[in-house]
Parts: C-alpha cells; sequence; structure tokens
C-alpha cells in the first residue's frame, strides 16, 4: 500500500508540473507571436497541440500564427481542430471569421464572426482577435475605412464587457490609427499602459503614432523604453527601421544617415526574431519600401535559392529588377507571380509594376491596361493615370494621353502645374486642321490658362502655347481674327529682349515674329509693322521662307 501511495504522489506531482508547463509554454508561446518569433511559436504550439490536445486555445493561437505568415488554408485547418475539441470555441470561431476575411469571403467572416460573439459570453479575446482581423487586409499599409470601423465597432463592444484587456486596448488604438484618429488611439495606448506599465507592444504602438505625426524623437524614444522592458522585443527595432526610412524621406539632410541606421535597425529585427522565410520576406518587403532595390534585389535572388517555392520571391525580384532596369528579368518574374499565384494574394502594386514593366519592355498596350487594373482594384492608385498619360503620349496617341491626365488631376491630390501643362499640349497635338475637333483646343486653352491662373505671373512656355492654341481656332486663314496676337505680343515681351540661348528658343521666336508679320500684313495692312516684324525674323532665320517671300513680293511691288 506504501508503495501505491507513493506512486499516486509521484503521479500527481507529474500532473501539477504538466499543468505549469503547460500555462507557462502557452504563455510563452503568446509571448513569442507578439515578438514576432513565429518559427518558434509555432514550434512550441504544435507541441501543445498534441501534449494538450484537449485545449482549444493551443489549436487558435497555432492557426493565428498560420494567418500572421499569410497561410490561411492551413489557419483553416488548424481552427476547425480546435472547434473539433471544443465545439463551443469562441476563439476558433473567430480564427475561422479571420481566415475567410484575408480570403475577401466576407459572407463566410461574418458567420463566424457572429458565431464567435454569441459563444464568447463575457470573454473579450475573440473580440480582439475579430478586431485585429478587421486590420488585416491593408492595401499598401493602408486599412479600408468600412474594414476599422467594423474593427472599432467590435473592438469597442469588447471593450464594454472587460474595460482592463489591455490587448484589446492596444488593437483598438491600432485601428483607430489607421484612420488617423491620432486623439483616440492616444488614449487607448495610455490606457493600456496604465494597465500594464510594462507591455511593451503599447510602446511601440505609440512610437508609430508620433512617427506618423512626424515626430521622429519621440518615437525613438518610446522604441527606447520598449527595448528596456524586454530588450529581445524584435518589432521595436522593426518599427524604429521604418521610422528611420521615413524620416529620411522627410528630410533629405538626413536620408543617407537614416536609410543606412534603418537597414541595421532591421537586421537587429530578424536576429531577434527566428530568419525565417517568412521573416525575410518581410525584409525584403522592407528594402522595397526603403528603395533600396540594389539589396532587394540581391535578397531576392538569394531566396529564390532557398525559398522552397514560396511564389512571393517572384513579386521581390520584379520589382527590383524593374528598379534597376533590368527588365527581362523583371517581366519573366512577374508574369510568374501573377500567373502562378493565388489571385487573392496578388495586391494592386504588382499589377502597377506589371505595367510599368510592361511599358519600360515597348508593351505599352498592355502596360495601360494593367496600370487600369491597378486603378480598378485600388482606386486610390490614380497616380497610374499620369504614367498611363505619359506613354500615351510617347506614342502621340494625344487625345487619350489629355483624357489620362485630366483623370490623374481629377482624381488625384499631387497634380502640379506641370500635369496641366501635359494636359493641355497633349490636346494641343491632338487637334487636327484637317478635321478639326474645337473641343480639343477649348480644352487644352481651359488647362493652360489654369496654370495661368495659378501660377502668380506669366509662363513663356505657356503663353506660347496659348497663342499656338488661339492661333489654330483662326480657321479661315482668308479672315483671320488675330485670336492668337496678344499672347504672341505677350511671349516677345517676356522673351524677346534677351539673345535666343539656343535653336529651340530662336525657333520659337521666328513662330512669333512671323504671325505677328502675317498679321499685320494681312490682317491690318499695315506694311510698316508687317515690314518691322519680318525684319526681325529674317535677322534670327535669314533662310526663312516666309520672310523671304514677303520681301520679295515687297520689292516686286516697289519695282511696279
Amino acid at each position: 500500500m506504501k508503495m501505491i501511495s507513493k506512486i499516486s504522489k509521484l503521479v500527481l506531482a507529474l500532473i501539477l508540473v504538466g499543468s505549469s508547463v503547460f500555462a507557462q509554454s502557452l504563455a510563452d508561446a503568446k509571448k513569442a507571436i507578439d515578438a514576432e518569433q513565429y518559427q518558434k511559436a509555432k514550434s512550441m504550439l504544435k507541441n501543445l497541440t498534441v501534449t494538450q490536445g484537449t485545449k482549444d486555445e493551443n489549436f487558435f493561437y497555432l492557426g493565428w500564427v498560420y494567418i500572421l505568415q499569410e497561410y490561411p488554408d492551413s489557419a483553416k485547418a488548424v481552427f476547425q481542430k480546435g472547434i473539433a475539441v471544443n465545439p463551443k470555441s469562441a476563439l476558433n470561431y473567430a480564427g475561422l471569421g479571420v481566415a475567410a476575411f484575408v480570403d475577401k469571403d466576407r459572407n463566410t467572416a461574418t458567420t463566424n464572426f457572429n458565431q464567435a460573439v454569441t459563444l464568447a459570453g463575457k470573454d473579450s479575446k475573440p473580440y480582439v482577435y475579430i478586431g485585429k482581423g478587421y486590420l488585416l487586409n491593408a492595401t499598401d499599409g493602408k486599412v479600408a475605412a468600412a474594414d476599422a470601423n467594423a474593427a472599432i465597432a467590435i473592438l469597442n463592444k469588447g471593450k464594454a464587457l472587460n474595460a482592463k484587456d489591455a490587448e484589446l486596448l492596444v488593437v483598438l488604438g491600432d485601428a483607430y490609427r489607421t484612420q488617423l484618429k491620432s486623439t483616440e488611439a492616444l488614449g487607448n495606448y495610455q490606457n493600456a499602459l496604465e494597465l500594464d506599465p510594462k507591455l511593451a507592444t503599447a510602446k511601440v504602438a505609440t512610437g508609430v503614432l508620433w512617427r506618423y505625426a512626424d515626430n521622429y524623437e519621440d518615437s525613438e524614444r518610446l522604441f527606447k523604453e520598449a527595448l528596456a522592458i524586454d530588450p529581445n522585443f524584435g518589432p521595436a527595432y522593426r518599427e524604429w527601421a521604418e521610422t528611420d526610412i521615413r524620416w529620411s524621406l522627410r528630410d533629405p539632410k538626413m536620408a543617407s544617415a537614416k536609410v543606412k541606421e534603418g537597414v541595421e535597425q532591421f537586421r537587429k529585427y530578424i536576429s531577434l526574431t527566428d530568419n525565417s522565410l517568412e521573416t525575410r520576406l518581410r525584409y525584403a518587403d522592407f528594402l522595397a519600401y526603403a528603395g533600396d532595390y540594389k539589396a532587394l534585389q540581391e535578397e531576392a535572388n538569394a531566396l529564390a535559392k532557398s525559398s522552397n517555392g514560396n511564389l512571393r520571391v517572384f513579386r521581390y525580384q520584379a520589382y527590383a529588377a524593374y528598379e534597376n532596369k533590368d527588365y527581362p528579368t523583371a517581366l519573366t518574374a512577374m508574369n510568374t507571380w501573377i500567373t502562378k499565384a493565388d489571385p487573392k494574394r496578388v495586391i494592386p502594386r504588382d499589377y502597377l509594376y506589371l505595367g510599368r514593366i510592361q511599358i519600360a519592355s515597348g508593351q505599352d498596350s498592355l502596360g495601360i491596361k494593367s496600370l487600369q487594373t491597378a486603378y480598378t482594384m485600388d482606386t486610390t492608385q490614380a497616380d497610374v493615370y499620369a504614367e498611363i498619360g505619359k506613354s500615351l503620349y510617347a506614342q502621340k496617341k494625344y487625345e487619350k494621353a489629355g483624357d489620362a491626365y485630366r483623370q490623374y488631376l481629377t482624381k488625384s491630390r499631387k497634380g502640379t502645374l506641370n500635369d496641366y501643362l501635359r494636359e493641355g499640349t497633349s490636346y494641343y497635338f491632338a487637334f487636327d486642321s484637317k478635321k478639326p475637333d474645337t473641343t480639343l483646343l477649348t480644352k487644352a486653352d481651359s488647362a493652360f490658362s489654369y496654370i495661368s491662373q495659378k501660377s502668380g505671373k506669366p509662363i513663356p512656355a505657356v503663353v506660347l502655347f496659348r497663342a499656338r492654341v488661339n492661333d489654330s481656332k483662326d480657321a479661315d486663314r482668308n479672315n483671320i481674327k488675330g485670336y492668337a496676337k496678344p499672347y504672341y505680343e505677350q511671349f516677345l515681351q517676356l522673351v524677346g529682349t534677351t539673345p535666343p540661348a539656343d535653336d529651340k528658343a530662336k525657333a520659337q521666336l521666328v513662330e512669333a515674329y512671323s504671325y505677328l508679320g502675317a498679321f499685320y500684313q494681312y490682317k491690318e495692312k499695315d506694311d510698316a509693322k508687317a515690314t518691322e516684324n519680318f525684319t526681325k525674323v529674317r535677322e534670327l532665320d535669314p533662310a526663312n521662307k516666309q520672310a523671304a517671300a514677303f520681301f520679295a513680293k515687297k520689292g516686286g511691288a516697289k519695282g511696279k
């Protein structure tokens, strides 16, 4: 009996130790997830799903790692196992909803999110992960307002259940931050830190908020504070790296130093995570963001040798090769990515690059279609119309080029007066006197007029084009109205007092004086003024045929 008693005590001790190990291991796995050590977390959680196979939480967090690594199909399979273990697992239903959401199956996502909420009771964690899920479908880092608002709504419901869930408060702050609601974001981050002053994720999130406000010094301070809490918290280095790059873009004097520092910070991030394929792919994303395309091409080529067929490598090869003007490599890589990848993984920026690559490869028509596809997928990509306009202009498809620039100026906030000049010149060159469409001249003059109004002072090139447009309006050359006269006179006032700098400038002066000479010759019948202008034409261009004809006729008239 004593022997049985000893064995019973030993078994009980092992059970207690096992429970302690499980609790610690799950906590460690979650800590690894927060630190973006996904391979480490995945290894621990796979073990837990075996050793503690009745705990549905283990399956959920393993599935969540798959979500973060962009393997939604694997995540879905694991969440379903969690539900098999516990049919009332709110977390795993939330996970299924997220897997459907990232796969853009919103109906299924909503069904599973509703089921998760029904089963959650007073547990706020399912609300946290539904909120996180709504923020995952970002396009080039931008979360759609509808998705962010859905996240905010569900997270506030979770907050009503448990206002002391610090993780929930951080995610709620993130949701507000994506919509530039800085006050609300900061309030939630501060509330989270009041609950847990050593919450590194809240410190980093606040640092990111200051980055978006271009307050880089406070950003760095908060990243350092996060690292003081946990020196191995890799995300602090990652966000610090991205802050350095934003700083470099905003301050040219700091550009070189900050890009270099940013790359070093990201390497620290890699060293603190797991140097997995997913981490290296994220590094490739960072290099693209940093504009270090030489390093990106080297990294993409290295990944191609060790990626075990991960197609995303082709995306980075295409981006880098295009920027490095290696267009054949870029075209092959991008075609491979777009044709072989799951269509749900292809993003607008991929079509943007495909269009640029095709245009650079002489496939302009295909390139324009690809750029239009990029805009269709993401209507914030209005800048593609400037690229479409440039391509069409190079092909001498001037009216379509003008339409593209008009679209760009209508839809984008980045349009400049130079873009109005491009629009105007496109429509001007589209006009054909043999098949006159005066609406093209009206559109051209409207663009040039806008520049004149906004520029504050006359611009010679614009004045010259307004002269040409108005000259084209004089369709009846035998009954010239002189619409262009004031513009050619203004052009000469602006540039005619200095010697022409080159042949182009000389030709423009000849054009202006020739028009005025003909105007005075035929319209005003003012021989003196006509002679004055054609004399200047002859001085600039002794072989000018129009001036020669004028003086020949003038001489003949005198002979008679």
